[in-house]
């Protein structure tokens, strides 16, 4: 008995989900290359779906003075209670470092606050296949989550472990300085909720704004992390120590420096 066999019609023809998503495909990879060589930052390249612009005229910015925080965490939860983020990850982190000193006295622990870094060039943006991961233009870095197919391009890229895949929804997720909050009037939960006001967060364009001040009054002081990345980070530290400059990395609750 002769077998039959599907026709090469019927093998060839894809069914209609799949020839859709070969056509997206195509259409973002064809995508992704045009961004590239056009600066994919922008929120408004061809291909993206509309977004919010940001608030006009403004570029925000965050500062934490490390002399203030008392590692409480009261930023962390109040991270966790505003944006809901699943049990055991978080958006922003208050971790406990422990630096060796050279002269063999016992260990210093330092609390450093850690979250997304809104940069002037986030390298999270260009590695995004789906254009997924925008820039607004009052700086602040978002997830468009119904665009975001969680392959974690965004999440290697990011010299500041700030990111990570939502175990619930599967996609990019990180701080956002609470925009919907910010829009409102309102400050981000991880700065109102500061018990010593380490936090301050505000607009780097206005000259009379309280970062702005504060940051003219520790020039010398003021210090990012990692600047030898060149992405320009916009989340400045006053009374970070040199180690952490360039030596800082993982989300361990406990890190080690002495090596750096």
């Amino acid at each position: 008995m002769s077998k039959s066999t599907p026709s090469p019609t019927a093998c060839a023809a894809p069914q209609p989900g799949k020839r859709t998503f070969l056509q997206e495909l195509v259409g973002l990879a064809t995508a992704f290359g045009l961004a590239g060589a056009s600066q994919a930052a922008t929120p408004f390249a061809p291909g993206q779906p509309p977004r919010r612009p940001g608030m006009e005229g403004k570029r925000f910015g965050m500062l934490v003075d490390l002399r203030k925080c008392i590692g409480c965490q009261a930023c962390t939860v109040s991270c966790s209670v505003e944006n809901q983020p699943p049990i055991g990850q978080f958006r922003t982190t208050v971790l406990q470092y422990e630096i060796n000193k050279d002269d063999g006295s016992a260990p210093a622990m330092v609390s450093l606050p850690r979250l997304c870094n809104h940069c002037e060039e986030p390298p999270c943006v260009p590695v995004c296949p789906v254009q997924a991961t925008f820039q607004r233009t009052d700086g602040i870095v978002l997830v468009d989550n119904e665009r975001c197919v969680g392959c974690g391009y965004c999440v290697q890229a990011c010299p500041y472990d700030a990111r990570f895949i939502n175990h619930e929804t599967q996609t990019a997720d990180k701080c956002t300085f609470c925009e919907h909050r910010l829009e409102a009037g309102l400050l981000p939960a991880c700065v109102e909720s500061c018990v010593g006001g380490a936090r301050v967060i505000g607009d780097l364009n206005d000259q009379g704004s309280e970062i702005n001040r504060r940051m003219a009054e520790h020039k010398e002081e003021i210090k990012v992390l990692k600047p030898g990345m060149n992405t320009a980070p916009r989340v400045f530290y006053i009374g970070l120590p040199d180690a952490f400059v360039n030596g800082v990395d993982g989300q361990a609750s406990v890190r080690l420096l002495s090596d750096h």
